[in-house]
């Protein structure tokens, strides 16, 4: 359960300091794991990424002193982080559904996100079937792209676009021919993040596989580290399936085995299956110490 309430400390400390001007190094920092770790695991566990989470709360303690003092509002636009008073009622707007104007004069109802409690269920319902495997290290060769590690919810939807893209123009296809059975199927990267990248708060996505001869032309390359690795089985179609899978892993199997992520990068893969499937077999493989 410890790692449970490092993730607890983190959401705590983004709490206490809602006002400042707080990095998601320092809130990493408190749980004791990488920013991007932090954030991925924060985003499976809650379903929306750190920086919705603070604007969100920010939103709502805002509509709350609209209501209970008589501070002007450009001054509330400032407090809570907001650089102009535009910015801060189209912010305002896009959660509450009106103006902070009219939310003064209670002309209509706030929508409230209350603060987090993370809790974990160890019941075991469903149960999960892993396996723990070695492998030595091994390339894999694919298609990347970027995307934001901070940005709002509709920064996700990157990823799906991505997927479409790759199996729309026949790179998956080819991905399955190239494929040498080191890990069999296509995979779904998280990749490492660089120097660079933490700064920008980006992180690389590839849609790739194992491969271990010469790179073709239009892909890249990437060498994944000999690890330990947790293999789950996913059963049912995508996206849901492997929505759910993720969070039972974050939710139950890690704070009840014990096992850390071991900070390198993670996949899931697929296979050739018909992905909107009720039988489609999938994994998810995770790197742990």
């Amino acid at each position: 359960m410890a790692w449970v309430e490092s993730i607890q400390r983190a959401i705590e400390y983004m709490e206490e300091n809602m006002l400042e001007d707080i990095t998601i190094e320092s809130i990493a920092k408190q749980a004791n794991v990488s920013p991007f770790h932090f954030q991925r695991t924060f985003s499976v566990l809650t379903e929306c990424t750190v920086g919705d989470y603070i604007r969100r709360r920010r939103l709502t303690l805002v509509g709350k002193e609209l209501l209970t003092t008589d501070a002007k509002i450009i001054d509330l636009a400032y407090k809570y982080g907001y650089d102009t008073p535009e910015a801060f009622s189209k912010a305002f707007r896009r959660q509450h559904g009106f103006n902070p104007s009219e939310a003064r004069k209670h002309k209509g109802k706030l929508q409230s996100y209350n603060r987090l409690m993370i809790q974990v269920t160890l019941k075991g319902a469903e149960p999960m079937k892993y396996s723990v495997v070695e492998k030595n290290e091994f390339q894999i060769i694919g298609v990347k792209r970027e995307f934001s590690s901070v940005g709002e919810d509709e920064n996700v939807a990157g990823i799906p676009e991505f997927w479409a893209e790759v199996n729309g123009n026949g790179t998956s296809e080819l991905l399955f021919q190239l494929n040498d059975g080191v890990v069999k199927g296509v995979l779904g990267v998280c990749g490492e993040v660089s120097e660079e990248q933490k700064k920008a708060n980006v992180f690389e996505y590839w849609v790739a596989t194992s491969h271990a001869g010469k790179v073709p032309e239009g892909m890249a390359s990437l060498k994944l580290p000999a690890s330990k690795w947790a293999v789950f089985e996913v059963h049912g179609p995508m996206p849901t399936a492997m929505q759910n899978a993720w969070k039972q892993i974050f939710s139950e199997w890690f704070p009840s085995t014990g096992y850390e992520h071991a900070g390198t990068p993670e996949f899931e893969c697929y296979t050739e299956e018909d992905p909107t499937s009720p039988d489609l077999y999938s994994e998810i493989w995770i790197p742990i110490k």
